[in-house]
């Protein structure tokens, strides 16, 4: 097994939150371009382009392949954790946002009730397969470059 550290640090790890925060970053930047105001709420929510989660997983498997080589079997095994994430992303988790929107739409009518509602449903959850796509290059981009 190679020793290789990133400043002393552990090379995986560190590559892996760059590309987390390279990705929440661009939500910001995507946002502010589009509405011309900052939300940070976009640095720590989920959901949007690029996927933060993919940009993780992505990185993860990338940076492990060029320490451990893209032959091992820990690079295949971040490779399939890395595949069920996205497609947790893009998926399910995009379901559950679905349905928040129709379960909210759903307690919107109720509110003319005596049934009173405090909160909505959070809805952005998942992502478009193009934001996981996306997500996921950025993730290598960053992972090949650091």
């Amino acid at each position: 097994m190679k020793e290789w550290s990133f400043y002393g640090y552990n090379y995986v790890l560190v590559v892996s939150i760059i590309s987390w925060f390279v990705a929440q970053l661009l939500k910001v930047i995507l946002v502010l371009l589009k509405t011309k105001r900052i939300d940070f709420t976009r640095f720590v929510g989920s959901g949007g382009m690029p996927s933060s989660h993919s940009s993780f997983v992505s990185a993860m498997a990338i940076s492990v392949g060029r320490q451990e080589g893209f032959q091992s079997a820990l690079f295949a095994v971040c490779c399939v954790m890395g595949l069920i994430v996205m497609y947790d992303a893009a998926g399910i988790r995009r379901a559950a946002g679905e349905q928040a929107m129709v379960l909210n739409k759903i307690v919107e009518e109720f509110t003319h009730s005596d049934l009173k509602f405090e909160e909505r449903l959070k809805e952005l959850l998942g992502h478009t397969p193009i934001e996981v796509i996306a997500g996921a290059i950025l993730g290598m981009i960053i992972a090949f470059a650091i």
